[in-house]
């Protein structure tokens, strides 16, 4: 506790194996020191157990988790009987933590959500409605990009609209399941709501078609008292001065490992980022931080964060297959996913987060002030054309890097003269100084 911070989970651990005796005499030892009360607050927190010792005297309450080594509330309720505030962020049944690191410290400090506000305060609303639209449809299609999927249009939109309205409603166990069925579609085939049955994530043998697992997911007995703890954890961050981003990234990874759905997990677990981030304000109003978009460019780093943790539990899981090639979990495993430490998973989001900041909304609102100047003086200095003409125009020159091809200008721009054509390039450099954002091209730009 001193020099790492509290581990949950190898408290729990060491409190199942030794003789609560032993807390005792630690307590009775140092009836006022910090640690012992600490220690005697935790046994009793985690195991559910009241041990044979009176209430503490008259001592000043120490806080549980030492907010300067990990993110948690500087203050909490007070327990009377231990003289310590309970300022843990979650509940016995979820509450991953996360260590102050240099690299983390430096993210907080930078303030990346009062940024964006400042890069859109200086915006016209038209500009910013038009950004946020396509932002939107941008992070739900690298949603379905990570899972290897490639969705019907109608699909994608609803799921757009689905992450639009994140944080809109109060986070519960069947919100998650009303858009699970929203995110499969086709739900024929697939039984919606918690499993029934094991999950895992990985390979199977081609002879036999049994598991080969890379991840294995909480036990089915286990889901029902996970997913109140992990949904309990969403509602207390909306009271708690924790850093949103720390606290989006705890709950969507925790959320990925307990697996609770048969399918849909992956995209729920980026959607809990947007709902956590959308209920503390942290983005501008209607503008959603596309998240997918970088997690889709840093898709390695992004799926060793994941085997990160996974490789470390694997080999603690006593599992062997089903008849259904399924996996059946034979010991004790919900510490895994209750407990387990989220500096590395916050590392990443907050990484992601940056990159939306620093580089994607930028970038997306220089290109559309650019747009919307290129467009006006076409009309204005070469030719009068209509938006589509104007867009399709704009969309060659990106492609071409602000040239013209042979192709376009015989065939869709024939009636522009080489004159026009040098005066169309010309404006395009000026208005696109700097190359235009990933994607940016392929779209209606003039309404998205």
């Amino acid at each position: 506790m001193k020099w790492e911070g509290v581990s949950l989970g190898v408290l729990s651990a060491l409190f199942r194996k030794i003789d609560p005796r032993e807390i005792v005499r630690i307590v009775r030892d140092r009836p006022t020191g910090a640690y012992a009360r600490r220690t005697w607050f935790l046994y009793e927190w985690l195991m559910d157990a009241r041990l044979d010792l009176p209430d503490a005297g008259k001592v000043k309450a120490v806080p549980v988790v030492d907010p300067r080594q990990q993110f948690a509330p500087e203050s909490g309720p007070l327990s009377r009987r231990h003289r310590v505030r309970n300022n843990l962020p979650g509940t016995r049944w979820f509450c991953p933590l996360v260590r102050r690191t240099p690299q983390l410290e430096r993210y907080v400090h930078m303030r990346l959500g009062e940024r964006a506000r400042e890069v859109l305060g200086r915006t016209h609303p038209d500009v910013v409605r038009r950004a946020a639209a396509f932002l939107l449809l941008e992070d739900s299609q690298a949603s379905f990009q990570i899972e290897g999927e490639h969705p019907t249009p109608d699909r994608g939109l609803r799921w757009g609209q689905a992450i639009g309205e994140a944080g809109q409603r109060d986070l519960a166990i069947d919100e998650l399941v009303r858009l699970q069925e929203l995110v499969i579609g086709d739900s024929r085939f697939v039984e919606l709501g918690l499993r029934t049955e094991g999950g895992w994530i990985g390979d199977r043998d081609r002879g036999t078609r049994d598991p080969i697992p890379e991840h294995i997911s909480a036990r089915p007995d286990d889901l029902a008292d996970l997913m109140r703890g992990a949904v309990e954890y969403g509602r207390r961050t909306e009271q708690t001065a924790v850093d949103p981003v720390i606290s989006a990234a705890v709950l969507s990874f925790g959320f990925v490992y307990i697996h609770p759905f048969e399918d849909g997990n992956g995209r729920l677990h980026r959607w809990l980022i947007h709902h956590v981030l959308a209920r503390a304000g942290y983005n501008p109003p209607h503008v959603v931080f596309p998240v997918s978009v970088p997690m889709l460019r840093r898709i390695s780093e992004y799926r060793e964060v994941l085997r990160s943790y996974s490789s470390q539990v694997l080999p603690l899981v006593e599992w062997r297959a089903t008849r259904r090639h399924n996996v059946e979990v034979l010991n004790e495993t919900v510490d895994f996913y209750r407990f387990f430490d989220a500096t590395a998973h916050a590392e990443f989001l907050y990484g992601c987060v940056e990159e939306t900041v620093m580089r994607d909304l930028p970038r997306e609102v220089a290109y559309l002030e650019g747009y919307d100047e290129f467009s006006r003086r076409v009309q204005e200095e070469v030719a009068d054309m209509p938006d589509q003409t104007i867009d399709l125009l704009s969309r060659f020159l990106r492609q071409n890097r602000g040239k013209l091809s042979r192709r376009a200008r015989t065939r869709e721009f024939e009636r522009l003269t080489p004159k026009e054509v040098e005066q169309v390039e010309a404006l395009y450099a000026s208005c696109f100084p700097s190359e235009a954002p990933e994607g940016a091209g392929y779209r209606n730009t003039a309404d998205p």
